[in-house]
């Protein structure tokens, strides 16, 4: 298990950092169990030290209901969108109730462009407050489980319109991880020692991020580069013509092309031992222009 931590820039999701959570039963003489929570302001103060700045921070209730994870983010100043339980308690001053307001509809809006209506209502203890409560559901007649969710801000102004919105981003990291464990192994680590495990995420959190930077949302590539890349005098335009180019500007479907081009490299590792056996240089030779045709792809990497 761990803790991790995802960044979003427009409709993509990309990883951040993660720390190995270690449950109690399998503590080592010389490990200090740390709770969740306490692994997440872990990450946060190190992605702060390194310079990372935070519009808002997502969480689900597991870290809304810690309150050492809350005064960390107040400590730090850290605005914060972060789920409650239902039942979540605050104290009030005598005379002081729990009241609602109007049901409001508003648009959730998906990565893919769709939307949906869905109802929001503040819940206000006693008087409004720095802190804001709200209750956001798919139907306000049933509040179903799986579509209602109790949420707690400090955001400021009138966020009514927007607050919907910004916690539903959780549902596009989630979307991320998923990625992470279906498409690039996240549990297919066959070792049951922390260090290893730990290696073997940093692997796949590596070649998550490295897929990140080839979608659009990043921008790496300036003008001049873009220009030489896509110039008639390079095969990089040819790449789209392959009848499984995926023409899609997703996570997703980059990886799908992403594949293809590492295809011909691929393929002839797993062919090389037989041109030792057997000696045909036109199919090694083939495989070799294949190869360089495929190096004119040039990788987006920060700098």
């Amino acid at each position: 298990m761990s803790v991790n931590a995802y960044g979003v820039l427009d409709p993509l999701t990309f990883p951040l950092l993660f720390h190995v959570f270690k449950p109690q039963t399998r503590l080592k003489p010389d490990d200090t169990y740390k709770t969740k929570p306490a692994l997440a302001v872990e990450i946060i103060k190190e992605l702060l030290a390194w310079g990372f700045q935070f519009d808002v921070v997502l969480a689900d209730c597991l870290y809304g209901e810690s309150t050492e994870f809350l005064e960390a983010l107040e400590e730090l100043h850290l605005k914060y969108v972060l789920a409650i339980r239902s039942n979540h308690g605050v104290w009030l001053p005598p005379g002081q109730r729990v009241h609602m307001t109007s049901w409001r509809l508003f648009e959730r809006l998906f990565s893919d462009g769709a939307q949906q209506t869905r109802a929001l209502r503040e819940i206000v203890y006693g008087q409004r407050g720095r802190i804001r409560y709200y209750l956001l559901t798919t139907d306000p007649t049933t509040l179903p489980k799986d579509g209602t969710w109790y949420l707690m801000t400090n955001l400021e102004g009138k966020i009514e319109k927007t607050i919907g919105n910004t916690y539903g981003l959780r549902t596009w990291i989630e979307y991320g991880l998923k990625h992470a464990k279906n498409e690039l192994g996240w549990a297919d680590y066959r070792v049951t020692d922390y260090a290893e495990i730990e290696r073997w995420w940093e692997i796949v959190f590596s070649a998550y991020q490295l897929v990140s930077f080839q979608c659009p949302a990043f921008h790496l590539f300036d003008q001049e580069a873009s220009s030489e890349q896509t110039s008639p005098t390079t095969p990089v335009e040819h790449f789209a013509e392959h009848p499984w180019w995926d023409s899609g500007h997703g996570w997703k479907n980059t990886l799908n092309n992403l594949r293809l081009i590492l295809q011909p490299y691929v393929f002839y590792c797993l062919l090389f031992p037989w041109l030792l056996v057997f000696d045909l240089p036109r199919l090694h030779t083939g495989f070799t222009e294949l190869t360089t045709l495929m190096n004119f792809f040039h990788a987006a990497l920060p700098t």
